[in-house]
Order: C-alpha cells, then sequence, then structure tokens
C-alpha cells in the first residue's frame, strides 16, 4: 500500500526533492558482514575497518544498522521529516562486490528481487539501481538487463573497486555497453581503498568517508577517462556523488598534465591520446550528486564549471542524515528554474523517473 505519512515540506518549493544516493542493506547483507567480520575470510583492511565499526556496538552504528535495512514506513518517516519527496536507493558499499562471483551474482538478483518489491508498494516514494557483480561481467550485464528491462530499476550501482580491480579493464567493458545500450547510468559510489593503497589511510583514520573514499574513487573515475572509456562508449553517464570526489576542482590541471603526459608518450600505452580533453569527458559523460557534500561553496563551485544540468540533490541516508543540509540546499543562490533542475528533472532525466 502506498504511504499515507504526513505532508512533504517540498510540495510548497515548486518542486519535488528526489534524494539520489540513499543506501539500503538487505538484512541478509548485514548478517553476511557480520559472519565475514567474525570469520575474516576475506583480505580487505578497508571492509573490515569499515563494517567493524558500523556493525559493531555504538550507538551511531546501532542507529545506522536499524535505518539501513527499512525499505518501508521508518524509511519514509524520515524521508517526511526531512522534506524529501522521493529516494533513489541503491544496495549500500561494499555490496555484492565483497564475495566470490557465484555468491555476488546470487545475492544481486536476490536483491534486486527485493528492492523492485519495495518499489512496487511505494511507487511514488522509491526507486532503486540494480545491485551487479563484476566479478563475473556476462552475469552482470545479464543481471543489469533483468533489472531494467524485467524489473524497472533505473541503472546500476558500482562500489568502486572489485577485490582491487577496475572498471577500465576491458574485460569489464561489456557492462559499459550493456548501460549505453539500456541507456541507463552507472552510480560509482565509494568503497575503501584497496589492499594496495589503504595502509597510510588506515595509519591515521583516513580510510573511510573522511578522505580516503573520495581518492579511492576519484582515482577510478580517472582511470575511466584515461582508458579511453568514454571514447569507446560516447553516450555512457557515470555518476558519482559527494560532488565528484573533489575532481571538478582539478579540471584545468588534469587536461594540462595529461596533455604533457601524452605529448611525451610517458607512460605509453597505459595512457593514451584522448579524443578529447580530460575535463571534457568530466563534463559530458558524468553527473554530480550532493551526497554527504551539502555545504553551498562547494555545490555553486560545481555548478559554475560543470553546469546545472550535471548537478543532482542527495543526502546519503541513512549514512549522514542531516535534515538541517535539505534547508540549506533549499537557500542555494539559484534561480527557480535551477532549483527545480537541481533537485527535481534532472533526477528524473537521467535515471527516467
Amino acid at each position: 500500500m502506498e504511504s499515507t505519512l504526513g505532508p512533504r515540506i517540498g510540495k510548497a518549493q515548486g518542486y519535488l526533492r528526489i534524494a539520489t544516493e540513499e543506501a539500503w542493506a538487505p538484512p541478509e547483507l548485514i548478517k553476511l558482514f557480520r559472519r565475514e567480520l567474525a570469520e575474516k575470510t576475506i583480505d580487505d583492511p578497508g571492509f573490515h575497518s569499515l563494517w567493524g565499526f558500523f556493525a559493531g556496538t555504538s550507538e551511531r552504528g546501532q542507529l545506522l544498522v536499524d535505518r539501513i535495512q527499512d525499505l518501508g514506513e521508518r524509511r519514509l518517516a524520515d524521508m517526511d521529516a526531512a522534506g524529501i519527496d522521493k529516494a533513489l536507493v541503491s544496495v549500500t558499499c561494499p555490496g555484492v562486490q565483497l564475495f566470490d562471483a557465484a555468491t555476488g551474482t546470487a545475492l544481486a538478483s536476490s536483491f534486486n528481487d527485493q528492492l523492485a518489491d519495495a518499489v512496487s508498494r511505494h511507487p511514488t516514494r522509491l526507486a532503486g539501481l540494480a545491485a551487479i557483480a563484476p566479478q563475473d561481467p556476462k552475469r552482470a550485464v545479464q543481471e543489469l538487463e533483468r533489472a531494467v528491462g524485467k524489473l524497472g530499476l533505473k541503472g546500476a550501482i558500482v562500489n568502486s573497486h572489485t577485490h582491487g580491480e577496475y572498471l577500465d579493464d576491458p574485460k569489464f567493458w561489456d557492462i559499459f555497453a550493456a548501460a549505453e545500450a539500456l541507456g541507463v547510468p552507472i552510480y560509482l559510489h565509494p568503497m575503501t581503498p584497496s589492499k594496495a593503497m589503504i595502509e597510510p589511510f588506515l595509519a591515521r583514520g583516513l580510510d573511510g568517508a573522511v578522505f580516503g573514499f573520495a581518492i579511492e574513487t576519484g582515482l577510478h573515475a580517472l582511470r575511466l577517462v584515461v582508458a579511453g572509456v568514454f571514447d569507446r562508449f560516447p553516450r555512457l553517464q557515470i555518476v558519482l556523488g559527494h560532488l565528484g570526489e573533489g575532481l571538478p576542482f582539478w579540471l584545468t590541471r588534469l587536461d594540462f598534465m595529461h596533455n604533457i603526459i601524452v605529448r611525451t608518450n610517458r607512460y605509453g600505452a597505459a595512457a593514451p591520446k584522448l579524443a578529447k580533453p580530460m575535463s571534457a569527458y568530466l563534463r559530458e559523460n558524468f553527473h554530480y550528486t550532493t551526497s554527504g557534500m551539502g555545504w553551498t561553496p562547494a555545490i555553486m563551485f560545481v555548478h559554475q564549471v560543470i553546469g546545472i544540468d550535471r548537478l543532482l540533490y542527495a543526502m546519503d541516508y541513512p549514512y549522514q542524515y542531516v535534515p538541517e543540509e535539505v534547508i540549506e540546499q533549499d537557500n542555494l543562490p539559484l534561480s527557480a528554474a535551477d532549483k527545480r533542475q537541481f533537485f527535481q528533472t534532472n533526477a528524473e532525466r537521467l535515471f527516467a523517473l
């Protein structure tokens, strides 16, 4: 049954507030995470750091685990309290990518069915992104096609690296081909840095959302650009949260330094000549959400250098459930038309809501 909770303050603003990076963890996934924390069969120090806290006994961790498993009245009540009209929900990091290929693939199918069922019960309040397991690219393509074509999900979530591997490896590119053919985006969500890069972050408690997420996922996005993914798939759209993990700040330096690298052939085939400057791909093949970054100066900077057409609202629920940030973003110095794009119509267009 559709929710009949109280009125949402977004209705008075002239636009709907659509939140586009909102996390969910099925109870089965929490159980598997806790089993892994106890048994330590997977060599992923970032996972053990991140979920060792959230699945632990702290008040913050317990509150998050309670909220993140709910796709019903509690989540809708929190949305109402914050003025969120619709949430685009996806399986939280590292999702199904923590596991072996067979397990990850089976979990992705089950979780997508569960998410689609929740969306069918609350169609005006929820939409979803499909979980896929890049561990098996062929099956990942099949699940993406099923989730979009049969279940009505709106794209895919990939929680950055998969066992230290990045999607710039051509063995994963059938996933990009499928997303481009289906006309759906891939949300490149952070994960803690891989085993190969995490130690300096862990040593000072910087491995998670405080900084490690941005470095790891920004690196992943740039690897896609430099590998030529968007020359091969020019209509492919990637979504980055947290205002692009810092990349909009680097646009001119990326162009300048990459031009030198290509011109001098410093890295050979590892950094091939591209059809466009790096900044062009970051402006044409990426969208940026405000998840966890409800700060007016940063939002307005991305608005200035990227453009309103590629800027979307997100809350980052339940990791950063701060209703006051919604009000701050309501008060952004944007025109009424731009504010409607930011909160509503950009998301409707990108995710076919």
